[in-house]
């Protein structure tokens, strides 16, 4: 077989050289449904001639949204991309509004969903959008289902046509437009050609240490370029993915098919670090002591035997006592996580290596497709509180003011229909990131911050919002954190707390406080010890860095409620919107004379 070009010669490489009875596994009605490459394919192909002879031309747009990751979603990408159309993935938590404006955007004149829910939502604006039809997932009463294109596309008279396309599609053409979910403003296309994501593709696999055969769970969704790239990539290794029911499931389906790998995102191994902790308090007597001392030697830990022969013997034992059930509680068999999209806590870093679970940090953007750099547990390729090196191919260079450029073929083609955009991001062939950082001397980039949530208070100091952040997201009292002060005359900042633990923390306390948020907000108790984190957190910084007042907000910060982006990222600006009373009341306090 030739070189892999396009996303669509991926199915067809894992046939040829590792092909799969569980290439795709979804699970429906307690059963995981195995579909394999050789049925991938057919299918695909089938897709490809029903879409030929509804009319789709070579260069349509058509959306797929789904809520989890399945089977039919790779599928119909698949199918899409063969007749030399292009898939625009989209957020399935978004809101109709901004479903309306992707879809007339990108001119989309089909669209696949997965359920009722993300139907409902499309019923509410298709009459103000060019789709010509909605096809689902889900058998839905009064609705059209997907298999209704596998029958018009069972005869295959017509698979020369879809062949013919495909020996048109060339790599360097327009594969997906990603729409960005931004933290302010409309979402941007992102166009992504098929070169863009094969390159990282290839580039990724040589930093990644999986076996033929092996497995993944996957659940970050795939409408985000990160989990996409995996997917190819397991394609391309002889990966079975398993997709898994739900974000809540996450454990029960690790423990069923006992996976070797998956992608996370730093706020979902925090949650299972929170409730690891959680149980290990519930504990008495020596297995207490046991799990704690577990937990203080995992917090030194550092890779390769750094820390010499006693360390190493200790460890051993924490493993076989304590961390052998954490594993177990992820199916046993983790080889490693890939984790993207916001830096890790150094902190769990250590504690999760420590624990055999290593997790791969990873850095890149939608418009890079997304790698910039990995981590690889082989070969001295981890450094704890690093991304990783630069992949091959790709090059890095820190500007004068801190930020990095990315020059490479993982460079997208521009933003759709906004070349002034495009123009404002790029520097020759260098695409400037929005994110500032370091390049230490072997070689391993480091994440210090974005560029513009940098500000300067009133009296000329400059503050990196994401350091303090990160420092204070390491406390279980915390769930989320926005540092402020722009032009101010100190820094501050709006925090939502840990409901949970300080729900427990409360109860194991036996204080008088009512344990609904809005009360524990305001309660004074509550208060006092957040203040002792903060406290914590300021003795690591300089005076003018120092957080002097915070405010608790009294709801939950979540995508529904537009605090956060579908990838978990806090909208700042909303949130100083939402919560502008807040910040008045630090800065501008009402005094009673």
């Amino acid at each position: 077989m030739k070189a892999i070009t396009r996303l669509f010669d991926f199915p067809y490489y894992q046939l040829k050289h590792h092909p799969l009875e569980a290439a795709l596994v979804t699970k429906s009605n307690n059963n995981w449904i195995k579909t394999s490459t050789q049925e991938y394919i057919d299918k695909a192909n089938a897709i490809s001639r029903a879409l030929l002879r509804l009319g789709v031309q070579k260069n349509d747009k058509i959306a797929i949204i789904a809520s989890t990751n399945r089977t039919e979603w790779n599928i119909v990408d698949i199918g899409i991309l063969q007749v030399g159309a292009q898939n625009i993935p989209i957020y399935p938590t978004i809101s109709a509004d901004d479903y309306e404006y992707v879809l007339n955007h990108s001119e989309s004149t089909y669209c696949f969903v997965s359920c009722s829910d993300v139907l409902e939502k499309i019923n509410k604006v298709k009459s103000k959008t060019g789709l010509k039809e909605v096809y689902t997932f889900d058998h839905i009463s009064g609705s059209k289902h997907y298999s209704e294109l596998l029958e018009l596309g069972k005869d295959t008279s017509n698979q020369e046509e879809v062949d013919a396309r495909k020996a048109d599609v060339k790599s360097d053409e327009l594969a997906t437009i990603i729409y960005t979910s931004g933290t302010t403003g409309k979402p941007k296309g992102v166009m992504l050609s098929h070169h863009n994501i094969v390159s990282n593709v290839i580039s990724a696999q040589k930093r990644c240490p999986l076996p033929e055969h092996s497995r993944a769970l996957s659940f970050l969704p795939i409408c985000h370029i990160f989990e996409r790239v995996f997917t190819y990539l397991y394609q391309y290794l002889g990966t079975e993915i398993y997709f898994a029911e739900a974000i809540d499931k996450i454990g029960d389906n690790a423990k069923e098919i006992k996976p070797h790998t998956m992608t996370v995102v730093p706020r979902l191994i925090e949650k299972v670090y929170d409730k690891i902790m959680a149980k290990g308090s519930e504990l008495t007597g020596i297995k207490k002591k046991l799990f704690f001392w577990a937990v203080d030697l995992g917090d030194q830990f550092q890779p390769y035997n750094a820390n010499g022969a006693l360390y190493n013997f200790k460890l051993s034992i924490a493993r076989k006592l304590i961390f052998s059930k954490w594993q177990d509680a992820l199916g046993g068999q983790i080889i490693f996580m890939a984790s993207g999209s916001a830096a890790l806590q150094p902190r769990l870093g250590r504690i999760f290596g420590a624990a055999n679970m290593p997790v791969m940090e990873c850095y890149g953007l939608t418009e890079t497709s997304p790698g910039i750099s990995a981590s690889d547990k082989r070969n001295g390729g981890w450094k704890i509180g690093s991304v990783g090196r630069v992949i091959d191919g790709v090059e890095v260079k820190i500007a004068e003011d801190g930020e990095i450029l990315c020059k490479g073929p993982n460079v997208m083609l521009g933003y759709y229909k906004d070349p002034a955009k495009t123009a404002s991001v790029m520097t020759g062939n260098y695409f400037h990131t929005g994110d500032k950082g370091e390049i230490d001397p072997d070689g391993f980039l480091k994440i210090t911050g974005r560029k513009k949530e940098m500000f300067k208070t009133s009296g000329g100091k400059y503050i990196i919002p994401a350091l303090l952040e990160n420092d204070l997201k390491q406390s279980r009292f915390i769930e989320q954190i926005m540092v402020i002060g722009e032009g101010e005359k100190m820094p501050a900042a709006l925090i939502q707390i840990n409901i949970e633990f300080v729900r427990d923390w409360i109860k194991l306390k036996k204080h008088d406080v009512d344990d609904n948020l809005p009360a524990m907000a305001a309660s004074k108790i509550v208060q006092e010890r957040l203040q002792q984190e903060i406290d914590r957190c300021n003795a690591k910084f300089g005076k003018w860095e120092q957080i002097k007042r915070f405010e608790i907000t009294p709801d939950v910060w979540s995508i529904d409620g537009g605090h956060l982006t579908p990838t978990m990222k806090v909208k700042r600006a909303v949130v100083k919107t939402m919560y502008a009373h807040l910040i008045e009341k630090i800065y501008r306090p009402v005094t009673i004379n």
